[in-house]
């Protein structure tokens, strides 16, 4: 809402520049949005900061605030200072003669009609009448409309004139449109009217939309000789309603269904029949029309002193509480330890006491509460154990020279496709476009297309991940996933140039799984070989925990890389769900041991096995064969070639023995040694080389 400080002036007697009123409204619940230097705005002015205009940011619930008073009322509440009303002839005498005939049909949809007519002659309007509409943002048509809008900006009430030689009759007709009927509004275009729409007609014909637009047929031009101007009170929801029907948005209709002041539209009537004589435009032929079915009823709340200390966390002096609600508008009477306050009739936003607490405590000033903290009664709830099982996922990455990705949960359904895995995808209703169709099944299409944007602007080395939510039709799971493309380390003189490969991703995966499952970076995991729609075979594999599989990860498919427009260097991703991770990490408290006193004996056994059994299962064998002393298998070598029968491979494992309470003798090692081999013989005709 555009104010010029000129016309607040004109309502209270404010000396404080815009700056600090707008700092000192800031506080009080009303943002200044900014200020606008301009030429004097009124031929009354005289001050040097008379020449700005403050706009201010008005929320939805505070209809009363669209106007110059509503402004200016809140800014001598702030500065505790009286408020001037604008003058306003004959208002106390408010009894008109009914002389205009007017009706409302329908009482639902209009809650009070005043009318009044004048005798005019249309030109422009006074130079500094046309100055405050421009500076509130308002183009001056003639001096007629003008009027209307100047005591909208003012008091916030709409007001529209017709011309009344083109009423037939002279009637007006408060009703609903009849089917099929249309009508054409001031800005030239055919409206399409429906009986839930609310118009303004003469005898016969619709002459205006109610509380959003008029009419071209009645529409006030230099020939106009009689008009008879409305104000009216529009119940909020039909409006906003036909406003959206018709895709017509006004300054009517914005204050219209927000929410009026029923009261108003005497004032405004008085307020326009007073400023046509003043300018010279009319002189009014005394003929007034108020139709008004159902008269608001004041309503009362009564407010608890100890309902302030109770919500406000501080003692509001009874003078204060008086002294802010009566500033405000409000008729306060103090009865023992409450008040009975009377709503204005401006203030729709105001139904319980909270919100009466609320005005005391933005205008005596939140600056005033004190600076304690509120006493604990009780422990606070225990922090979701999945913030701290992220916190360690998102630290382990970081600490492996991943960069942390945010994508997107809505992607295109193409990218969707290779990993919905048999399910349908989870589509949205209303997209933004194609690129945001569904919910992501999996994290990976968003960090494939984040490595894709990172390659096309010069980098070559990615590793991204991301710790996000999946979708898919049976729910949202939590996982982890990552991306890897380039080196697998920093390029450096010291060491030899090496691209990242399976072994790599695998010791990402390892490394997690350590971390969440127990044990240490070497522990062996269950990981097996899969097939994977979006990974190349033969270097995809996932981890298994408990005979569920909770990860996946491989080399990305080159038909996917393509389609996604990534260069051709092999990009290895990797996706874990960690709340299957977390169910298979154990529960028991962990508890720590002591160092081993005794030294460890180490065997090194290479051997040769079928080339199509996998380490995993090898491992799986020497472990159940071995002594409880047996602590860590690690394999170190893998060798196909010369001197290895075709259809076999040698591996070469390293195992550790040691016990906690003895050293262990070369006996005891090389017994457990001989039942290893000798399993490894009987289970996968394993031969020792």
């Amino acid at each position: 809402m555009k104010v010029p400080l000129a016309w607040v002036r004109e309502l209270v007697d404010v000396t404080a520049s815009a700056e600090e009123i707008g700092t000192l409204m800031g506080v009080r619940g009303l943002a200044l949005e900014g200020l606008e230097y301009r030429p004097a705005l009124s031929e009354r002015s005289e001050s040097k900061g008379d020449d700005v205009v403050m706009d201010f940011d008005v929320t939805a619930n505070r209809p009363d605030l669209l106007s110059v008073i509503g402004i200016a009322r809140e800014i001598a509440a702030a500065y505790k200072l009286p408020l001037k009303y604008p003058p306003q002839a004959g208002l106390d005498e408010w009894q008109p003669n009914q002389a205009i005939p007017i009706t409302i049909d329908d009482p639902d949809l209009c809650g009070r009609y005043v009318g009044a007519t004048a005798d005019v002659t249309v030109g422009p309007s006074p130079q500094w009448l046309q100055d405050r509409l421009l500076a509130c943002g308002v183009r001056p048509i003639s001096n007629l409309v003008d009027i209307t809008n100047y005591v909208m900006l003012e008091l916030g009430q709409p007001m529209h004139a017709f011309d009344l030689d083109k009423m037939l009759e002279g009637k007006v007709v408060v009703r609903r449109a009849r089917p099929g009927e249309t009508m054409t509004t001031l800005d030239g275009k055919k409206r399409a009217l429906t009986p839930d729409m609310l118009v303004i007609a003469d005898a016969k014909n619709a002459e205006d939309i109610g509380g959003v637009m008029g009419g071209a047929n009645s529409e006030i031009t230099s020939a106009t000789r009689r008009v008879v101007f409305e104000a009216a009170y529009f119940f909020p929801t039909h409006i906003r309603k036909t406003s959206k029907a018709l895709g017509l948005k006004t300054e009517a209709s914005t204050r219209f269904e927000r929410g009026m002041d029923r009261t108003a539209p005497p004032r405004a009537m008085t307020r326009a029949l007073d400023l046509l004589e003043q300018i010279g435009a009319g002189k009014r032929t005394g003929a007034i029309t108020d139709v008004y079915p159902r008269p608001y009823e004041l309503r009362v709340i009564h407010l608890q002193r100890e309902q302030i200390i109770r919500l406000l966390g501080m003692e509001v002096p009874d003078a204060a509480v008086m002294r802010v609600l009566a500033a405000l508008g409000f008729q306060v009477r103090s009865v023992g330890d409450r008040w009975d306050a009377v709503i204005p009739s401006w203030r729709v936003d105001i139904h319980r006491h909270v919100d009466l607490i609320e005005e005391v405590g933005r205008h005596y000033g939140f600056e005033h509460l004190p600076t304690t903290f509120p006493g604990v009664e009780q422990a606070p709830p225990p922090s979701d154990p999945r913030l701290a099982r992220d916190r360690r996922i998102r630290t382990a990455l970081l600490a492996m020279g991943f960069s942390e990705a945010i994508t997107f949960a809505f992607i295109e359904a193409a990218a969707a496709e290779p990993y919905l895995g048999g399910n349908a995808p989870v589509t949205i209703a209303n997209p933004l476009s194609e690129k945001f169709a569904v919910m992501r099944p999996s994290l990976l299409p968003g960090l494939v297309d984040a490595v894709s944007h990172n390659r096309r602007h010069g980098r070559p080395d990615v590793q991204l991940f991301e710790i996000g939510t999946r979708f898919s039709p049976h729910g949202e799971t939590r996982a982890a996933a990552f991306a890897w493309t380039g080196l697998a380390t920093p390029d450096h003189w010291s060491g030899a140039r090496r691209p990242v490969d399976f072994a790599d991703a695998k010791g990402v995966v390892e490394h997690l799984a350590a971390l969440m499952l127990g044990g240490s970076i070497g522990t062996p995991s269950n990981f097996s070989e899969v097939e994977s729609p979006y990974l190349v075979t033969g270097r995809a594999a996932q981890l298994v925990a408990n005979g569920r599989a909770i990860g996946v990860f491989g080399q990305l498919s080159p038909s996917i890389a393509e389609a996604r427009e990534l260069p051709t260097d092999e990009l290895y991703v990797g996706e874990i769900d960690l709340d299957a991770l977390t169910a298979a990490a154990p529960t028991e408290t962990l508890r720590t041991s002591p160092l081993p006193r005794y030294p460890a004996v180490v065997r090194d056994v290479s051997i040769l096995v079928a080339d199509t059994l996998s380490a995993a299962t090898v491992r799986g064998t020497i472990r159940s064969a071995a002594p409880d002393t047996l602590i860590l298998v690690r394999e170190f070598d893998r060798y196909q070639g010369k001197g290895v029968p075709e259809g076999r491979v040698s591996l070469s494992f390293r195992l550790t023995f040691q016990s906690l309470d003895r050293t262990l003798t070369d006996e005891e090692v090389q017994a457990a040694m001989h039942a290893i081999v000798a399993a490894l013989g009987r289970e996968h005709q394993a031969e020792q080389r």
